[in-house]
């Protein structure tokens, strides 16, 4: 029993306790997004398209999707047709072409070292060097003109008497061999015979008046002359404008030679191809300009102690053959013997036929001095070529291009043979250079881990990317 003194009031309540604040959502955080992905754009430069910017692989190839194996060999034999129907129906171009060219490819070294020394833009460097070319070419042009023309009128003053006199001394030879007999077993030959049967007067006679003929046409001649003075004017001006074009430009052919290959392997395997062959067009013409100077300056030297009429005219000739292989020389040394042949005495007081034969031997050791000291020093063994084949190179080149192809014939053999070595091994699956590679260039030196672009690009003056 509860006690009354136990017993709560009804009106005293239990106390209650603070109400708790209410607890606030658990916000779960959401998951970041990741930003788009930014295509990174080119900034359009004045004169180039957006087209140019670069777009994603799939979507390129969803695009334009690649050709096959097909469409790519008819879209190479389309190219190769018209490209040999534009040289076909354009072939009166491709000679000033090709000068214009050997010019800017033998100026270029000019032009970049007046870069590098006076760090002027390459427009200028190409305009004072040209300047300078052009100075230095028509004042030895006017100069060797003038002398040239004063020798040339008096070869012609003398030329009525150039042949009687040839055959006089064709017949004062032969008159020596009428006691000679040359026996072989039963049979007895007299060379003497057959010379006494011939006229020599009449031969004379003959050639004087077909002299006479052809010195009458000589108007003719000067009005040609004329004409292709003018046409020839004509040509050198567009050489040179297109020249100038072309070493200004150098750089970016450079670059465009060096992208032309990406794939690693075959990016090393251009480098090796177009340094062997930048090697064999280097040796060769600027090879042939130094030899064709130094030849120039030898034999006019050489022929005027000897006491040779136009010596310098002959020095001349020796020199600008020394571009043609193989034959060059033999007609630089027989113009100069025939010259000693029929010219009227000498210093020496020596018959025509010593004198001659003087001259002669003094050609022939300067072919064999140049062959044995100055080619290998100067041009060396880049063409590697057998003799054989240069002859018929230039015999071919002159049927194709006229005098620039026998001039060309050897350094375009060589490159052929470089390119056609390289693929023949490559399509028997051997090593496309069985060589060691070639040592650096040392243009390329200062450089170890560039390739070919960094020599391209110090060969034409340029800066270029490394690979």
């Amino acid at each position: 029993m509860s006690q009354p003194g136990d017993e709560t009031p009804p009106h005293a309540a239990t106390p209650k306790l603070p109400a708790a604040p209410p607890a606030e959502p658990v916000q779960t955080p959401a998951p970041a997004k990741k930003p788009a992905a930014k295509v990174s754009r080119k900034e359009v430069l004045p004169g180039e398209s957006p087209l140019d910017e670069p777009v994603s692989t799939k979507l390129w190839l969803k695009e334009s999707p690649p050709w096959g194996l097909a469409t790519k060999a008819i879209i190479t034999c389309a190219i190769l047709i018209l490209g040999a129907l534009v040289i076909w129906r354009f072939q009166f171009l491709l000679t000033p072409l090709v000068l214009a060219a050997v010019i800017a490819y033998l100026i270029n070294p000019l032009v970049s070292w007046l870069q590098v020394k006076t760090d002027i833009k390459r427009g200028y460097a190409v305009l004072i060097v040209y300047a300078l070319f052009l100075l230095v070419v028509g004042g030895a042009s006017v100069f060797l003109g003038l002398v040239i023309a004063e020798q040339s009128v008096r070869m012609w003053e003398a030329l009525p008497e150039f042949l009687p006199r040839l055959v006089d001394a064709v017949q004062e030879r032969t008159q020596s061999w009428a006691s000679i007999q040359w026996t072989f077993g039963p049979y007895v030959v007299e060379p003497g015979a057959v010379f006494d049967s011939i006229d020599w007067e009449s031969l004379a006679a003959e050639l004087g008046n077909s002299l006479q003929s052809v010195l009458g046409r000589s108007g003719l001649w000067l009005a040609n002359v004329a004409t292709a003075t003018i046409s020839t004017l004509g040509d050198t001006l567009f050489v040179l404008i297109v020249s100038i074009y072309l070493a200004m430009d150098g750089p970016r052919i450079g670059r465009g030679i060096g992208e032309l290959a990406h794939q690693p392997g075959y990016r090393r395997d251009a480098e090796r191809l177009i340094h062997e062959t930048i090697a064999v067009w280097n040796a060769y013409l600027r090879g042939q300009v130094i030899l064709g100077i130094v030849i120039f300056v030898i034999v006019t030297f050489s022929l005027s102690v000897l006491g040779v009429n136009n010596a310098l005219e002959l020095g001349l000739l020796s020199g600008v053959l020394e571009f043609l292989p193989i034959i060059g020389p033999f007609i630089g040394t027989g113009a100069a013997v025939i010259m000693a042949l029929v010219q009227a005495g000498n210093p020496w007081g020596l018959s025509p036929w010593v004198f001659a034969l003087i001259v002669l031997g003094v050609m022939v050791l300067i072919q064999q001095i140049e062959n044995a000291v100055l080619v290998p020093r100067i041009v060396g063994d880049a063409l590697d070529l057998h003799p054989l084949v240069v002859l018929i190179g230039v015999l071919m080149g002159t049927s194709l291009a006229g005098l620039l192809g026998a001039v060309l014939a050897a350094p375009v053999v060589a490159t052929i043979k470089l390119i056609g070595t390289y693929v023949w091994r490559k399509m028997l699956d051997l090593p496309p250079f069985p060589d060691r590679p070639p040592d650096k260039d040392p243009l390329a030196a200062k450089n170890d881990d560039s390739g070919i672009l960094s020599r391209l690009a110090d060969l034409l003056g340029a800066k270029a990317p490394r690979a």
